[in-house]
């Protein structure tokens, strides 16, 4: 149930960079509002899977999953580049993601 917390916590944690971009500053009231609760969303699942997983493996997870799919995200829907070497880099960093689920014991 704990690693179920930290995807989704991860998963929320795409949402809100990708809401904090389009917020423009905090000027943008929508995006501002989906940042905040996505963001309260995701350290709250992130504290409760800290009960009973360990922090150095449950914090790589969390970040490994928003930054890939963060990084993904902004190529799909922002148009940013998709070259060969960062596709290549998001995949390492899901390898490490999966290496750390793997390999923790909890």
């Amino acid at each position: 149930m704990a690693w179920l917390m930290i995807t989704v916590a991860g998963l929320l944690e795409i949402v809100w960079a990708v809401m904090l971009k389009q917020s423009h500053g905090f000027s943008r009231l929508w995006p501002s509002l989906g940042f905040s609760f996505a963001a309260a969303g995701s350290l709250i699942l992130l504290a409760l899977a800290l009960r009973s997983l360990p922090v150095g493996s449950a914090y790589a997870a969390w970040t490994g999953i928003g930054a890939v799919g963060t990084a993904l995200a902004g190529m799909v829907f922002l148009g940013e580049d998709a070259a060969a070497g960062r596709i290549a880099s998001i995949a390492l960093v899901v390898v490490g993601i999966v290496g750390l689920r793997v390999f923790t014991d909890h």
